[in-house]
């Protein structure tokens, strides 16, 4: 049976969205959270309730796709202001550096060189900062959990899609959590 709610059965225990997420985050993707949360709850929910509020006095509603519009995008954004109030509750901000900066922990920056000789950095952040474009990856993706612990010079190993890939820690800084 096919339906507009209808999904497909997935395996609690396999299935990816269930996995638990780290708690961890560095101060400036805190601020950054906090940053959003201030902002969809002091400009623009108060917007959107003038807005709806406009919409309802215009009489139908039913018939009414201003108010439609803006009654879903309040509810989004009343939705996202939950999920943004419990995420930062339950988050860890790391404000400083590992005791071994020789390794790779959280927040560190990665320098690894694969078979080819070919060099990529990557940061290690929480799963609330992770950004493509600058290479910060997930605490929780593959390569960070191959990486954590691991030195300078280390050999690590990751399942891709195209089979194991090979890499050489080259590299291992850290920024100062405070700036």
């Amino acid at each position: 049976m096919q339906g507009r709610n209808m999904t497909r059965w997935r395996d609690p225990k396999k299935d990816p969205r269930q996995e638990k997420k780290s708690h961890l985050i560095t101060p400036q993707g805190y601020a950054r959270l906090e940053g959003i949360h201030d902002h969809l709850s002091r400009v623009k929910r108060p917007a959107l309730s003038v807005k709806v509020g406009e919409a309802a006095a215009m009489g139908d509603r039913s018939e009414n796709a201003d108010y439609t519009y803006n009654k879903k995008e309040l509810n989004r954004v009343i939705a996202r202001i939950r999920y943004l109030q419990k995420r930062l509750d339950e988050l860890q901000v790391v404000d400083r550096l590992p005791a071994d900066t020789q390794k790779v922990y959280f927040g560190a920056y990665v320098t690894l060189e694969d078979d080819n000789g070919d060099t990529m950095e990557v940061r290690i952040v929480g799963h609330d900062e992770t950004d493509t474009r600058r290479h910060w990856i997930s605490i929780d993706a593959p390569l960070a959990k191959a990486m954590l612990g691991k030195a300078l010079d280390d050999d690590i190993s990751v399942a891709a899609p195209g089979g194991e890939t090979h890499y050489i820690i080259t590299d291992i800084t850290y920024a100062d959590p405070q700036t």
